[in-house]
Order: structure tokens, then sequence, then C-alpha cells
């Protein structure tokens, strides 16, 4: 088939992104065949069974033999530990890529294991649910999104160009950055986020009974939101932090010498400068509209 792009997928993992992944390349043909690794049999079972793989395995060195293609889907504190294990087993010229949040900790994770014969292109597709597991997957979760490619100075152009159409090609819009300079925009845009949402639902579980029930019973749109970040994958977003600590902890401390002059001005009474503010920030709104990532 003149469309495909590789002969065989391998994904290790298959959560929402590995599962979208591999739906996508299915349903517009861009590879003969896909295999899946998972640790637990209930989800290889469930894999086969909605379709999403071929063959199902728990060993991720069975998985990726005669693969062209090995995508690393897991939470990012294991993709040392599957990098090490499957190294052995890659065929020459076959490339790996991942799609983890945080990309420097999983190139100083993955690289050292793989060798010059085999390329690591490293990727970070920004989409998703608060939905986890193979079952949450859809083939159209990557359109119209942006995915970025973190490749190193030594990595193969060749390999990093097919990873970049094969995104293309699943609908989404591809831009190349630096690892660390990719860590430190998603503290911004993603991780800090998350972490305050975690935090100020925290803060909800921790009221007296009566009070938690009614602030669920009466949620605004604006808790509802939080609450929905912060039923994100919790060992995915564990890992997440804990990997890209020191860009996350800069982008807090950024957030929290904010918060205290926002805490200034309503204690002061300052109107025209929290007007200013959000002034501001109603445009960042617009301007994501306006780049249509958000509607």
């Amino acid at each position: 088939m003149a469309d495909v792009l590789f002969e065989k997928v391998a994904f290790i993992g298959v959560g929402l992104i590995g599962s979208s992944m591999a739906r996508r390349m299915s349903a517009d043909g861009l590879m003969s065949e896909i295999v899946a690794c998972a640790r637990s049999e209930e989800t290889r079972t469930k894999v086969v069974d909605l379709g999403i793989a071929s063959q199902t395995f728990e060993d991720p060195a069975a998985a990726v033999d005669g693969a062209d293609l090995v995508v690393i889907a897991t939470p990012i504190g294991s993709c040392g530990a599957i990098a090490q294990a499957i190294a052995p087993a890659l065929k020459p010229g076959a490339i790996v890529t991942d799609v983890g949040s945080v990309k420097q900790a999983v190139v100083d994770a993955v690289a050292p294991y793989l060798s010059a014969e085999n390329a690591f292109v490293p990727g970070h597709p920004i989409a998703g649910t608060e939905e986890s597991g193979p079952e949450a997957g859809f083939p159209e979760l990557f359109d119209g999104r942006w995915t970025i490619l973190t490749p190193t100075d030594g990595t193969d152009a060749e390999a990093v160009e097919k990873v970049k159409v094969l995104w293309q090609r699943m609908g989404a819009m591809v831009d190349t950055m630096t690892p660390s300079h990719h860590d430190m925009v998603l503290a911004i845009t993603s991780h800090l986020p998350h972490l305050i949402a975690y935090t100020i639902v925290g803060t909800a579980t921790d009221l007296e009974d009566d009070l938690r029930q009614e602030v669920m019973k009466y949620s605004a749109s604006g808790f509802r939101d939080f609450t929905r970040i912060a039923a994100s994958d919790p060992v995915m977003w564990r890992d997440i932090f804990l990997n890209n600590r020191d860009s996350t902890l800069e982008t807090l401390q950024r957030f929290s010498e904010d918060l205290t002059a926002l805490q200034r001005a309503i204690r002061r009474g300052e109107g025209d400068v929290l007007e200013e503010l959000f002034a501001r920030t109603r445009k960042i709104r617009r301007g994501i509209i306006d780049a249509k990532q958000a509607y």
C-alpha cells in the first residue's frame, strides 16, 4: 500500500494516547500491522477485543521484535526500564518514539540504552481527556492539535521527518523544540494548571461534610472545570511532576508571587489593578480561540 508509513508498529502501553494513535493509524492505513504490550492480562484481552492490535504481549522485548516503529506510551517513570528491556530486541533501523508530557527526563532515561542503529524521536501530543485506558481512545483525538517533537542534536533527520509526517497524517500540527524548552513551556501551559486543579479540589475534599456536599451540589463552571482536570490519571501526573521538577518549581514560584500581588490588591481594594489584570487575561483566552485550540 502506497500510504503505509510503517510495516509493523509496536505500542508499549495502550492507554488513551496509545490506543488513539493505533485507532487513527488503522483507520487511515498508515501501517500494515499493530501489536501492543501491556502488563495486565485484562488490558491485553481488551486491546484485542477492541480491535486495537492484532497481537498483544506481556514482555516488551517480544512486542518490538521486527517492529519498524516503537511507541512508548506509558507513564514517564517507566520509560527508562522499558528502553533497557527493548533495546536488545530492536531491529536495525527501527525508530523509537514516545508520547510523554516531559521530555528532558525521558531523553535522559531512554537515549543511553539505544544503539546508533535506532533513532529516538521524543514526542508529545498536546491532546487528551481525563479518561484513561484502551477503551478511552478515539481516532479524532489529535485533529487540529499540536504535537511537539524534541529531537536532540544527534537524532537522525530522516527519522524525525518520518515521525513528523506520521503525526501530520494523524491530523496533528507539528512543531519542534529542544527538550528543556518544551519542559518550561509545558510547565506553564499544562503542569501548573493541573497542580492548581489538584490543590483546589483537594481543598474542597478537606471541608466539613455539610459544606463539602454543598460545594459539589452547587458547583459552578469554574469548579467543574477544575474537577475535570483533577480527574486525570494520578500515576501519570505523579511522574510528570517528579520528572519536570525544576521547571514546575520555577513556574510555581512565579505564580506564588503573582498570587501574593493579587491578594494584596484585593485587601487594599485596588479595583483598577484587578480590572487591568482581568482584561489582559481575557485577551489570552481570545488568542487561544483564534488559534483554534479552544471553542
